[in-house]
């Protein structure tokens, strides 16, 4: 079975990284950059509409 995650960047930084959908609040959620700790809705953070897609999925 393969492993599903999602693709994230930060607007502000530009700091990316990958995440299990499954270790990530709901995207209309808010959520904070593990770099520089900016707060957005998580549905900001997604990469491509590809990763958005799979957040609201899961």
């Amino acid at each position: 079975m393969e492993e599903t995650y999602v693709r994230l960047l930060c607007p502000e930084c530009g700091k990316h990284w990958e995440k299990s959908p499954s270790d990530l609040p709901d995207p209309a959620r808010t959520f904070h950059c593990p770099g520089c700790h900016a707060s957005r809705r998580l549905s900001e953070f997604a990469r491509t509409e590809h990763d958005l897609r799979t957040m609201k999925e899961f």
